[in-house]
């Protein structure tokens, strides 16, 4: 299961990013545990996007998933590494939180855009 740590400081203030530190296998490739992310807080997506997100069965659990697809007023959401992820077929569906915009490695100064 891949859960995320909010960045205490923007978690705070409530701006428009955040940062999150990732932790699990479930984005493999995409993302490892101890990738660092910068997320766009909006609640808006489209299929192929990587967002934070909390299933609604599940509010405690922070994740980071793919967009799949619209899903009534949520959003369906699945892993990258089909061997090792918990996602909306588990969980139902989901509410995104923000969009991640980008991903760098535990070097700091070293970004790379997500891909859409």
């Amino acid at each position: 299961m891949l859960t995320l740590l909010l960045s205490k400081f923007g978690e705070f203030m409530r701006l428009p990013w955040f940062t999150a530190l990732v932790s699990g296998p479930s984005m493999v490739p995409t993302l490892r545990s101890g990738d660092r992310i910068l997320v766009w807080r909006t609640g808006f997506a489209r299929p192929g996007d990587l967002v934070v997100a909390t299933f609604r069965s599940r509010p405690d659990l922070l994740v980071v998933k793919r967009v799949e697809r619209a899903d009534g007023d949520g959003w369906w959401v699945v892993g990258d590494n089909p061997f090792g992820t918990d996602d909306s077929s588990g969980y139902g569906r989901a509410d995104v939180i923000g969009r991640v915009t980008f991903r760098w490695w535990p070097q700091p100064m070293r970004f790379r855009r997500m891909p859409r």
